[in-house]
Formats: structure tokens, C-alpha cells, sequence
């Protein structure tokens, strides 16, 4: 029988665009809820200008993806969406490239994530430092 449990976790960004690890919460919740067993976590930000992403932090990667971002959606006056800083239009945009969203699989209660692989909040706005990301697990 298959149980469904979630839980909901604060994490502040700051004022700086940012590429939070998330993979310890994650951890966490899964030895809380898994019982050592299988089954799917799901990862999700309900913001309209956050993602979720999966990608190796700590060796430039992360620095690299918010650069990459910049690149593609830069914060400057040509987004119609014009409320918060300028450029904030950029980070609506952000979800279409970078999902609000994850599901990843648990395999004896613990994340089965490639070596490098850490789950991410990437969050290009600025003018909302604190974010919710409810973690749910289906096993």
C-alpha cells in the first residue's frame, strides 16, 4: 500500500539571484518519512519566479547557470511584465526554462541521485528573499 506524505520547508535567498542546495532538506525529510523504503519525492516551489533544478553545485555549475540565465533572459526594461525591480519581468520567464518542479527517485529511503547531482532552488528574484518548496514522497 502506498502512503503519500508532504511537508513544506522556509528557505530564504537573500537580494542576490541564487542557486540554494536544497539536497540536505531533502535528505532529511526522506529518513523522516521513508521508512528505508521506494517510492518518488517530489520537489516543488509554488512561486511564480523560482525552478527547480538538478545539477552539481560547489564547482561553478551553479555560478555558471545563473550567468547562463542572465544571458538568456537579461534584467533589463524590455520585459511588458514591468511590477518590482527592473527587469523583474525576467524572472516570470524563469519557470518556462527552469521548472518549479521535480520528481526524483528514492530507492532504500535515500535520494538516488548521480554523484554530483544536488537538488536546487534557483531563484532569480530579487525582490522575494523567502521562498516555500514543498517536499512531497509517494512510496
Amino acid at each position: 500500500m502506498s502512503t503519500f506524505r508532504t511537508h513544506t520547508i522556509s528557505v530564504t535567498t537573500g537580494s542576490t539571484e541564487t542557486v540554494a542546495d536544497l539536497t540536505a532538506d531533502c535528505e532529511a525529510y526522506l529518513r523522516d518519512v521513508a521508512n528505508g523504503g521506494d517510492g518518488l519525492l517530489n520537489v516543488f516551489v509554488p512561486h511564480a519566479t523560482a525552478g527547480i533544478a538538478i545539477l552539481e553545485t560547489g564547482a561553478g555549475s551553479d555560478t555558471d547557470l545563473l550567468s547562463t540565465l542572465r544571458d538568456l533572459l537579461p534584467p533589463d526594461d524590455r520585459w511588458r511584465h514591468r511590477h518590482g525591480s527592473p527587469g523583474h519581468g525576467r524572472d516570470h520567464v524563469l519557470p518556462a526554462l527552469v521548472p518549479p518542479h521535480a520528481t526524483l527517485p528514492v530507492i532504500g529511503g535515500r535520494l538516488a541521485l548521480g554523484t554530483w547531482q544536488s537538488v536546487c532552488l534557483v531563484d532569480t528574484n530579487k525582490d522575494n528573499p523567502d521562498r516555500q518548496v514543498r517536499l512531497s514522497f509517494l512510496g
